[in-house]
């Protein structure tokens, strides 16, 4: 039941947002001062133009967790309004281009490339996260004491059962 209420929600969060992942959790420092490792952002994507100084999260071809960076310039093309989109995290001293945050050879990003603009964050939250992912032993510790909780816990409530049925 948990399960389910929790997956109808983040599919409601997904069409509400129209974000494939509308909460994400920085891990990297690069967005320092103003984002820090551990916060957790709540993305909003809509057909608004990007425009620079927006903080996106992106995804590159060939890596598997999603940046998080500010926009710094934007380049539309008059003939199919197609953007470019040139980004850098805030302590960073190179755009990403230069930085090599992009793919081989990819010089700008484009809105397909774009997950959703940060429109809100909690501070700090997303540590467990980073914790769980960073150590995996933590992440099958924790597995282990919440099945042994949900075992003993069954036992419990069979126990209690059969006492009020006698």
């Amino acid at each position: 039941m948990t399960i389910s209420s929790a997956l109808i929600i983040w599919k409601a969060l997904i069409c509400i947002t129209g974000c494939e992942s509308p909460v994400i959790v920085v891990v990297s420092g690069s967005m320092e001062p103003g984002f820090k490792r551990g916060d957790i952002l709540f993305l909003h994507m809509n057909e608004d133009p990007i425009r620079a100084g927006d903080i996106v999260v992106f995804n590159i071809k060939g890596k598997t967790i999603p940046v998080v960076h500010r926009v710094i310039q934007v380049h539309e093309q008059q003939n199919n309004k197609e953007i470019y989109v040139l980004t850098k995290g805030d302590i960073n001293k190179k755009d990403d281009r230069l930085g090599g945050i992009y793919g081989s050879g990819q010089l700008w990003l484009q809105r397909q490339h774009i997950m959703g603009r940060a429109i809100g964050f909690l501070p700090y939250e997303g540590w467990v996260t980073i914790v769980l992912t960073e150590n995996p032993i933590v992440k099958y510790v924790l597995i282990g004491a919440l099945s042994l909780v949900l075992i003993t816990s069954k036992d419990r409530g069979a126990k209690q059962n059969s006492r009020t049925n006698e």
